[in-house]
């Protein structure tokens, strides 16, 4: 009877002990509750096994698999059968169009020249020959009034002698005495120098022309003797010699000299095409000499060229100032910065916008995804780029293009309809 009761007892501890690893088995077996785990490797993922153990290929100890994917319940099946090279599945954040006026400042470089409507021309008034020159390198300055050259001309010589006859034989007649001393004047003498004359009783050999202007003087013209070649006036030097010489002969009419007032002179800034339809004449322009940043000055645009100067590819803006007190060279190096008041337009963030060389894209949500398509733009300043046209107000597009562009993929794109 005691065996008995000992055999129970042994086959109820064992069944308890069976039913209680069961339970425990089947609350930590997950493929029991309808999770499978599985194993792979991380350097060959092909390998899938439903255990732990090491990868047959290379040995490493298997990982286990954990599977993240979450539902897209948006998605449609034309979606997936969309070209890869147009359309775009996925979630990013979204941006629209912004509508302001923005103030541009558009930086320019360019360079002070002469302003060329105030050169001015001194000319030969009679025919003769050039008996003395004060003036003799190009850029010399000369102040109005200054003795430039002194001619000989037989012309004069005549006029003065019968001036003189009229007055020694026909006193009483004036009205021939009078015209005598105008014609004179018109050949260029002035009243001192008349009165010079009428005084000595002495013809005078030749004339002294006289500066009327202030400036820098260039020759002007072509002198007899003197090649093409040697009348350039884009000289570096300033002691480059002037081409006219003392003995030298000048016709009636002809052009010696230029002078150059710097008084007034010219900022002439390079403007690339991006900024052209932009700026105005009128805008306001801060202009910065780098050789002497601390003349910088205010100024305003008061010509935009209407065509492209031969030596670059960029519209030339003019800028006039006031030289007289900041005495900046001609031919110095500026920096500018022009401020321009753009009108009402259409902006993005540059990260929306993909470059693909000649044209711009954006990505502009659908359903079910991002579709491609080629847009117009304009400006680019700081962070934004103006939208000309291929947008709607109400188009929502991916705030960074870049993510969702592929690199083995060519995106092609077409006009909106």
């Amino acid at each position: 009877m005691k065996i008995r009761l000992k055999n129970s007892a042994v086959i109820l501890v064992l069944f308890a002990g069976v039913l209680l690893f069961s339970c425990r088995s089947k609350t930590a077996n997950p493929a029991e509750n309808g999770k499978k785990e599985l194993w792979t490797c991380s350097m060959h993922p092909e390998i899938i096994r439903d255990h732990p153990g090491t990868c047959p290929i290379c040995g490493m100890d298997l990982i286990k698999k954990i599977d993240n994917a979450t539902a897209l319940n948006d998605i449609q099946l034309d979606d997936l059968l969309q070209p890869t090279d147009r359309f775009v599945v996925s979630s990013v954040p979204v941006t629209t169009m912004s509508r302001s006026s923005e103030t541009i400042e558009v930086e320019a470089l360019g360079s002070i020249a002469y302003d060329t409507r105030l050169v001015n021309t001194i000319s030969a008034r009679i025919s003769g020959r050039i008996e003395k020159l004060y003036v003799r390198y190009r850029y010399q300055q000369v102040t109005k009034g200054q003795r430039i050259l002194d001619v000989y001309s037989p012309e004069l010589l005549t006029a003065e002698e019968e001036l003189l006859f009229l007055i020694k034989n026909d006193q009483a007649n004036t009205a021939l005495i009078n015209a005598a001393r105008q014609k004179l004047r018109l050949l260029g003498v002035s009243e001192g120098q008349l009165a010079q004359i009428i005084k000595t009783g002495k013809p005078s050999l030749s004339i002294a022309v006289y500066s009327n202007y202030s400036g820098h003087i260039h020759d002007a013209g072509t002198m007899p003797g003197v090649g093409a070649k040697e009348q350039k006036m884009n000289v570096p030097g300033t002691t480059e010699e002037l081409p006219i010489k003392e003995g030298m002969y000048v016709e009636k009419g002809q052009a010696i000299f230029q002078v150059y007032d710097i008084s007034r002179s010219w900022v002439l800034l390079n403007i690339f095409p991006e900024y052209e339809r932009m700026i105005k004449t009128g805008d306001a322009v801060r202009v910065v000499p780098e050789t002497q940043p601390a003349k910088n000055f205010r100024a305003k645009i008061d010509l935009i060229e209407p065509f492209y100067r031969k030596e670059n590819k960029t519209l030339t803006a003019r800028v006039y100032f006031n030289n007289a007190q900041l005495q900046i060279p001609v031919g110095s190096q500026v920096r500018a910065t022009i401020f321009v008041n753009s009108e009402q337009a259409n902006w993005l963030p540059k990260d929306a916008v993909l470059s693909l060389g000649i044209n711009k894209v954006v990505f502009v949500k659908t359903m079910g995804g991002f579709k491609a398509h080629k847009i117009e733009t304009g400006l680019s300043y700081q962070n934004k780029i103006q939208i000309m046209a291929g947008l709607a107000a109400t188009d929502s597009v991916a705030a960074n293009a870049q993510f969702l562009t592929d690199s083995e993929s060519f995106i092609k794109t077409k006009d909106r309809p």
